[in-house]
């Protein structure tokens, strides 16, 4: 009987082990430890040998970090200034409603308040869930970029 044969035997309500939650979303292990790091709300049940048993609650929660993360194309600041901003429970609603995916490049932006980095203008798109980049823009963006480079390298 291989792990997936396990979860799937499983109850809906029963805890999951740390294999069974990294297959299930196709993340390694190291992964989601990593994530307990950076994630307060995320806090499994530890037993003896510190061996890990996730909730169903913690496996909606990291269901829905990983869709922002891999799918949205969030950063981890990101997500925590979504889970600061609408709660957990807001959160996985919005992941379980496959709210509209928010730009990777506004996501980053967003992410780092300290960088002076200038707006992207947005080309008129026939959706209005995915705006497009105006590429002219992005390149006089690279373009004044690398001549502030070049001027501190050279500084």
């Amino acid at each position: 009987m291989t792990v997936s044969d396990k979860a799937v035997a499983k109850a809906p309500g029963a805890f999951r082990t740390i294999g069974e939650v990294s297959e299930e979303l196709g993340v390694p292990q190291h992964v989601l430890r990593f994530w307990e790091t950076r994630f307060p709300a995320l806090k499994p049940l530890k037993r003896g040998g510190n061996r890990r048993y996730y909730r169903p609650a913690d496996v909606v929660l990291l269901k829905a970090i990983n869709k922002l993360l891999y799918t949205d194309g969030y950063t981890i600041k990101g997500v925590l200034k979504l889970i600061a901003d609408k709660g957990i429970t807001g959160l996985e609603a919005g992941a379980a409603a496959a709210a509209p995916a928010a730009p990777l490049a506004a996501a980053a932006l967003a992410a780092e308040p300290y960088a002076q980095a200038p707006e992207l203008p947005l080309a008129t798109t026939a959706t209005a869930a995915t705006p497009a980049l105006d590429i002219s823009a992005l390149y006089a963006i690279r373009d004044r970029l690398a001549g502030a480079l070049a001027e501190a390298r050279a500084a």
